[in-house]
């Protein structure tokens, strides 16, 4: 009974894997295609595996320009966030009064907040800051930045208060001891020791900023600041649809942080597990 067991639990197995890779395989074998064989049969492989659609779907999306947009975006807002919610949460855990879990309990409850509940609110209050202050929030990489580091903070506070408390109150006090400062007790102790979740962070925050469509499309008009998910929209006409070139665009979309995913996923379950539990 235990070996049909196994049997039938692998076998479910492969057929789950199956199931998550099919998307994949029906995106790369029609990325090779043209229109006609697309439509011919969907999950056959191409007559020839020729790369011309992937070069004139680059050209369509101005990929280059599109892809240093994405990079720059996802680069400073994952170190923005890691920084300022490692901090906060550092603060937060070694302070343990009721405010201090008052405002945790805060950023924790900010995470079931749906974003499609805050977007027409929040350009609303971004157009504000623009015409009162004069800070140009809409239509800039910065606003965008901006707008991630705000949604981010909030389960990254969470994963690293949980790491926090793992990390012995008596190395802070001997290097407070010492003469060290708190700027330099945090730079020096505490953030070197914050490598397995800070990694955790940048990894699901880099997965999030550089697949997000719905923010980049409210916030960025211009074409020369769009990003690689705005990009992908020029394939999706109103009339007409050009499915091979999409294909194209999408898998030149995903390779980046799939092979960013591949060389470092194996933090992830440590730096969860270690946040969460601790």
């Amino acid at each position: 009974m235990k070996k049909i067991g196994r049997f039938l639990l692998g076998f479910f197995v492969i057929v789950l894997g199956l199931v998550y890779l099919s998307p994949i395989y029906i995106m790369l074998v029609n990325s090779f295609k043209n229109r006609a064989e697309l439509y011919q049969n969907t999950l056959a492989f191409p007559s020839t595996f020729d790369f011309k659609y992937y070069l004139q779907a680059m050209e369509k999306m101005d990929f280059l320009q599109s892809f240093f947009n994405s990079l720059f975006i996802t680069v400073v807002s994952c170190v923005l966030i890691a920084l300022f919610s490692s901090m906060t949460a550092w603060m937060l855990v070694r302070t343990n009064d009721k405010l201090s879990k008052i405002i945790f309990m805060t950023f924790v409850a900010t995470m079931l907040i749906p974003f499609q509940t805050l977007m027409m609110p929040l350009m609303q209050f971004m157009g504000k800051i623009r015409d009162v202050l004069g800070i140009p929030m809409l239509n800039t990489h910065g606003g965008l930045i901006f707008m991630y580091v705000g949604f981010g903070a909030s389960m990254a506070v969470f994963l690293y208060h949980g790491f926090i408390k793992s990390i012995p109150v008596s190395l802070e006090e001997a290097a407070l001891l010492d003469g060290c400062s708190k700027f330099g007790i945090f730079w020096r102790i505490v953030f070197p020791l914050l490598k397995p979740i800070t990694v955790t962070v940048i990894i699901l925050d880099v997965i999030w900023i550089w697949n997000d469509y719905l923010l980049p499309s409210l916030v960025l008009s211009d074409r020369v600041l769009r990003t690689i998910p705005l990009s992908t929209a020029s394939f999706f006409g109103q009339f007409t649809i050009q499915w091979n070139l999409a294909m194209a665009g999408l898998t030149l979309t995903i390779i980046p942080v799939v092979i960013f995913y591949a060389a470092a996923q194996k933090h992830i379950i440590k730096g969860v597990a270690s946040g969460s539990v601790k």
